[in-house]
C-alpha cells in the first residue's frame, strides 16, 4: 500500500515537471521565434512569391434582399501560408495560439472587394485560431459576417436565378508578390453544409470557384471568386399574385352569363375586377426595386388586365349594340304607327278600337305580355326584365365572348409557364472587373444543376 501511494505521488510530480517543462519550452521557442523578426516584410520578400491558400466554412447564409441586392452570410475563414522565419525545432509539432500572437507577425492583408458591411466577431475575446508548425507553416482563422453586393437581373422574376459573388484578395500587394490559391482544390473549398442555407424564399443550389488576375492601374492582382448560385421558390408568389389574378379574369369573364339588361350588376362587376387587379399589381411591386425594365410578373399582371378590361370593354360594345337596336325598333314601329294611321284616315275618329292600337303601339316602352302572365310591377322596374321584349336574349358578342375569353386566356396561361418553366434563368457568373480590366479564369464546377420551378 505504501508503495501504491509513492509511485502515485511520483507520476503527479512527473506530470506537474513535464507540464512546466512544455510550458518552459513553448515560451522559448516563441521568444526565439520573435528575436529579430519584423512584421513589416512578408515571408519571402523580394525572393519569392508568398502563396496564401484559402478556403472558407459556412455557418450561416442569409438573409438575401431583393430591395438592397445583397446578400449576407456568416463563415469561418481560412488562410495557410509559410513564413520560413518561423520554423523552429522541438517535441511540439504544432503551436496553438491565441489572438494576442497574430499583431507579432506578418499576416496577410486580405479584404473583401464587393463587401458593403464586414464584421470581425470579438465576443467574447476576437474569435481568431492561429497556429504554427515545425515547418513554418501558418494557420489562421477567423469568424465574419459579411454583407456583400449582388447584382441581380430580375426580368424572369419570380422564376429567376441568381449568381451572388463574393471577391476577395490583397489590398496591396500585386500578384508578383502574393498570390491566392484554393487550399482544398476547386470542388471543396468552400463548405456549405444544408442547414447552413435553410432559406425563405431562396434555394442554394450550387457553387462555383474562381480564380482571377485584376489588371489596374497599380498593378495585377490576384483574386479569389466564389458564386452561389440561388433559385427563387415560386410558392409564396404563387398563393399571393398568380391564384389571385387567376381567380379575378375568372370572376370578371362570369360577367358574360348575366343578362346584358342588367347593366348596375355587369357593371359593377366589370369596374370592381378591374380595381382588384389594380391592387394586387401594386402589391406585387413592392418587394422589388424600382427597375426600369419589365419582369415575368410584370407582363403576367399586364396581360390579366388587359383579360379584365376587355371584359368590361365588352359589355360597353353590347350595351351599345343593344340600344341602336332598340332605337332601330322604336323607329320602325313609329313608321308603322304613321302608316297605319294614313290607312285608316278618318275612321280612325269613328272606330274607338283602333284609337286603342294606336295608342298600344305607340307605347313603344310598355312590357309585352299576355294578360294571364302579365309581370308583377316590382319586377318591371328592375334591370333584368328589358324594356321591350324583343329585345330580350344572350347577344351575339356575349355568346362568342364566352368561349374565346376562356379559350385565350388558357392558351396564354399554357405558354406562358411553358416558356419560363422549360427556360434556363440562372444567370451566368458575371465579372466584377473595372473598364481597363482582363481577368484570367479556372473553370468553374460543373454540373450545376438546371433551373426548375422550386416550390
Amino acid at each position: 500500500m505504501i508503495a501504491f501511494f509513492t509511485l502515485l505521488i511520483l507520476s503527479s510530480v512527473g506530470s506537474v515537471f513535464n507540464q512546466k517543462i512544455n510550458a518552459d519550452n513553448i515560451t522559448r521557442i516563441l521568444d526565439r521565434l520573435l528575436e529579430g523578426y519584423d512584421n513589416r516584410h512578408r515571408p519571402g520578400s523580394g525572393v519569392s512569391i508568398t502563396e496564401v491558400k484559402t478556403d472558407i466554412f459556412v455557418t450561416s447564409f442569409g438573409p438575401v434582399s431583393d430591395m438592397e441586392m445583397e446578400y449576407r452570410m456568416d463563415m469561418f475563414f481560412r488562410q495557410m501560408w509559410v513564413d520560413e522565419r518561423l520554423r523552429y525545432e522541438g517535441p511540439i509539432e504544432i503551436l496553438a495560439l491565441n489572438n494576442k500572437m497574430v499583431d507579432k507577425i506578418w499576416t496577410p492583408d486580405t479584404f473583401f472587394r464587393n463587401s458593403r458591411r464586414s464584421i470581425a466577431h470579438n465576443m467574447t475575446t476576437p474569435n481568431k485560431m492561429f497556429r504554427i508548425m515545425q515547418n513554418g507553416t501558418v494557420f489562421y482563422t477567423m469568424r465574419l459576417t459579411i454583407s456583400a453586393e449582388c447584382p441581380m437581373r430580375l426580368e424572369d422574376f419570380p422564376l429567376d436565378g441568381h449568381a451572388c459573388p463574393l471577391y476577395f484578395g490583397s489590398y496591396a500587394y500585386t500578384n508578383r508578390e502574393i498570390v491566392y490559391t484554393w487550399r482544398k482544390g476547386l470542388e471543396a473549398s468552400v463548405d456549405v453544409p444544408p442547414e447552413s442555407s435553410s432559406l425563405l424564399q431562396y434555394d442554394l443550389v450550387g457553387k462555383s470557384l474562381f480564380t482571377q488576375t485584376y489588371k489596374i492601374t497599380t498593378g495585377q492582382y490576384s483574386v479569389q471568386v466564389v458564386h452561389f448560385f440561388l433559385q427563387r421558390k415560386l410558392g409564396y408568389y404563387l398563393i399571393q399574385t398568380y391564384i389571385p389574378l387567376i381567380m379575378v379574369v375568372v370572376l370578371s369573364q362570369v360577367s358574360f352569363w348575366i343578362n346584358k339588361e342588367s347593366v348596375p350588376a355587369r357593371t359593377v362587376a366589370g369596374i370592381t375586377t378591374v380595381l382588384t387587379m389594380t391592387t394586387l399589381s401594386i402589391s406585387a411591386r413592392e418587394c422589388l426595386p424600382k427597375v426600369s425594365y419589365a419582369t415575368a410578373m410584370d407582363w403576367f399582371i399586364a396581360v390579366c388586365f388587359a383579360f379584365v378590361a376587355s371584359a368590361l370593354i365588352e359589355f360597353a360594345a353590347v350595351n351599345y349594340f343593344a340600344t341602336l337596336q332598340a332605337n332601330d325598333l322604336k323607329r320602325k314601329k313609329r313608321r308603322a304607327s304613321r302608316q297605319d294611321s294614313v290607312i285608316t284616315g278618318n275612321d280612325s275618329d269613328d272606330d274607338p278600337d283602333n284609337c286603342s292600337r294606336y295608342n298600344f303601339k305607340d307605347r313603344s316602352n310598355s312590357v309585352i305580355s299576355e294578360p294571364g302572365q302579365r309581370v308583377p310591377n316590382f319586377l318591371q322596374s328592375g334591370s333584368a326584365i328589358p324594356t321591350n321584349m324583343l329585345l330580350a336574349g344572350t347577344s351575339p358578342i356575349d355568346s362568342y365572348s364566352r368561349v374565346l375569353f376562356p379559350l385565350a386566356f388558357g392558351s396564354f396561361n399554357l405558354v406562358y409557364w411553358y416558356y419560363y418553366l422549360s427556360k434556363d434563368t440562372m444567370e451566368k457568373p458575371r465579372y466584377n472587373v473595372d473598364k481597363n480590366s482582363s481577368y484570367e479564369t479556372s473553370p468553374p464546377n460543373p454540373g450545376l444543376p438546371k433551373n426548375g420551378m422550386v416550390l
